[in-house]
């Protein structure tokens, strides 16, 4: 009589394949990128009137969007402003054409960024101190020359919640985007130099 084989199950393979398979999920974690949230371009006038009507027009061809007056929160004799006045207009732009709005504006600063511009909530802004400097743009000697302060907000994803109306929550610290980090993604993502 030939006595038969008894097969033992392959228990101890399949437990090491599952810790390997363990570890390697704990090591190659998905990274959180962030993102450029808004662009706000603002031109400041400090009175209302023919002015800022050239502002207006100025920054409509600049970014293709038709902008927002932004009024005055303090009455000041000194200065002649009454309070909710208008005194400039303002632009946000979102999502790609923030982003290609960006690329041409770095693009007159020569990608380069002071290290000051940055600030600890990892957002940054520059100026632009001649309109005609974008692309497309001539000078018009009945406009003049604007300039302009564009803001850059930079988020991770998930900041909505500290947005929206409905059980509205704070960001965690661990969640939150820092100076160093918003450094990283811009010059990885615009080719920026960051100069101090």
């Amino acid at each position: 009589m030939s006595a038969k084989k008894t097969t033992t199950p392959k228990t101890k393979k399949s437990a090491t394949r599952s810790k390997k398979s363990a570890s390697k999920k704990k090591e190659t974690k998905n990274p959180i990128t962030p993102h450029v949230a808004k662009v706000t371009v603002n031109i400041g006038v400090g009175e209302a009137g023919e002015k800022l009507k050239k502002a207006e027009s100025v920054l409509e061809g600049v970014t293709k969007q038709k902008p927002i007056q932004t009024l005055s929160k303090t009455t000041n004799k000194d200065w002649g402003l009454r309070k909710f006045m208008p005194i400039g207009c303002k632009v946000t732009l979102r999502k790609k054409a923030a982003e290609t709005f960006l690329i041409s504006a770095l693009k007159i600063r020569e990608n380069k960024i002071s290290e000051y511009t940055f600030d600890n909530q990892g957002n940054f802004s520059f100026g632009v101190p001649d309109h005609t400097l974008f692309e497309g743009q001539k000078y018009d000697p009945n406009i003049g020359i604007f300039g302009m302060d564009i803001c850059v907000t930079v988020e991770n994803p998930g900041y909505r919640i500290k947005h929206r109306r409905i059980d509205r929550r704070k960001i965690p610290q661990r969640h939150e985007l820092n100076r160093e980090e918003t450094k990283k993604f811009i010059t990885e993502k615009f080719n920026v130099e960051v100069v101090e």
